[in-house]
């Protein structure tokens, strides 16, 4: 990948909530604060000895850094599983919703393993229209790696180089029922993932004499010291 030319997404919303809503933001900026505060290394009571967390781990990192945070768009207080919340911009197009949190009836999940009878899932209304660059679709998921979050965003996979002209909503499983507290404006409710349209096929082979050595020499490596996939394999992404 050309780092000199980035691909960029477009992010278009009303003018009445220009200087209202939270921006979308790279997911890099984005970290929690238990994985700032989290060291490097620890011990390891199995092996006798100190390792490497997943702070230090690129494949982990990664999935957590790539991509766009779309966050709340404003605080959410939830009280013995009430919401409540106070948004209501000026000049707001009547056609949309002014809510930062709908729902949907559990008959649209009848099946799923994340159904609970008694309970609605939870939407996430998003009020920007996200473009994509063409032969581009946008993966939309919980925010990697945040068991964290009161809730879990199903995930699903949009078209946003040609369905782009209206927001999109993100829904979710709260799965909390304890949580009481205000989920602030701002919290990732959704991270966005630009994939590329390609036919994909699958090839099965075994491995060669040479593809062999090689496995061994790199799995030795690893084992013998830190940082090898991170300095020989690992692409920059940004």
């Amino acid at each position: 990948m050309d780092q000199t030319k980035p691909m960029t997404l477009t992010f278009r919303c009303l003018p009445a909530l220009e200087k209202v809503l939270p921006r979308p933001i790279p997911a890099v900026q984005g970290l929690p604060e238990w994985f700032k505060s989290m060291p490097a290394k620890a011990f390891d009571l199995t092996m006798g000895s100190e390792t490497e967390t997943v702070k230090r781990c690129p494949p982990f990192i990664d999935a957590m850094t790539y991509g766009f945070f779309i966050p709340l768009a404003a605080d959410v207080e939830v009280r013995d599983g009430e919401f409540t919340w106070d948004f209501a911009p000026e000049g707001f197009a009547s056609e949309f919703s002014q809510s930062p949190i709908a729902f949907h009836d559990p008959g649209q999940i009848v099946g799923a393993p994340f159904l609970d009878e008694d309970r609605f899932v939870i939407k996430f209304n998003c009020f920007w229209n996200i473009e994509a660059p063409p032969g581009y679709s946008l993966l939309f998921t919980h925010p990697v790696n945040r068991a964290d979050l009161p809730f879990t965003t199903l995930t699903g996979l949009v078209d946003s180089d040609m369905f782009h002209h209206s927001p999109l909503s993100f829904p979710a499983r709260w799965h909390d029922a304890q949580f009481n507290g205000v989920l602030p404006k701002g919290t990732p409710v959704a991270q966005c993932m630009p994939v590329k349209r390609e036919s994909w096929t699958g090839r099965f082979e075994v491995l060669s004499a040479e593809a062999t050595d090689r496995m061994i020499e790199i799995r030795t490596a690893i084992a013998r010291e830190t940082g090898v996939y991170r300095r020989q394999f690992r692409v920059p992404k940004r």
